[in-house]
């Protein structure tokens, strides 16, 4: 498993509650990822995937101090693993992917960087490199909501998968 966050469509009658398929699923050499993440099948975020959540954690509509609402990074139900000692799959429905895919569509960017903003700039140099710091966001939200999109579109659910 690699150190990057994977979020893969799944058509809902191919959906399994099975860690073993899971884990399948996202068993691909790189190639093969790049091929889908091409198609908007897949995407995948950086180390930096916690802070993308906070993007969309505390901004409005969706401002809660007790995490995420929106459910666009972290979002989703758990498969834990035999144990536990990994981190679980998340899995969203065809119809939390659609709301995530709306709410997306609707958010402004400028907004959400202005509510992490604060946060997030100490961690990746400060003032100075603001502007590459909020692009790298940006094309990220970018990308998520191309991939949510289409998800919606398709009428399917996302897997989720953490890196170990």
């Amino acid at each position: 498993m690699s150190t990057y966050f994977h979020l893969r469509a799944v058509p809902p009658p191919a959906l399994r509650n099975s860690v073993s398929w899971l884990e399948r699923l996202f068993n691909d050499d790189w190639e093969a990822v790049l091929h889908r993440v091409g198609r908007r099948r897949e995407e995948v975020l950086d180390q930096r995937y916690l802070d993308q959540e906070l993007l969309y954690a505390a901004a409005p509509p969706h401002p809660a101090k007790d995490g995420p609402r929106s459910q666009v990074v972290l979002g989703g139900r758990p498969v834990f693993h035999p144990g536990r000692r990994k981190q679980p799959f998340l899995v969203l429905t065809a119809a939390q992917a659609d709301r995530v895919a709306r709410y997306l569509t609707v958010s402004d960017f400028d907004a959400l960087w202005g509510s992490a903003r604060d946060e997030l700039l100490p961690r990746y140099g400060g003032v100075s490199a603001e502007p590459e710091t909020r692009n790298a966001f940006e094309v990220a939200h970018q990308e998520l909501t191309a991939f949510y999109t289409q998800t919606a579109e398709h009428g399917e659910a996302v897997v989720k998968c953490l890196p170990v």
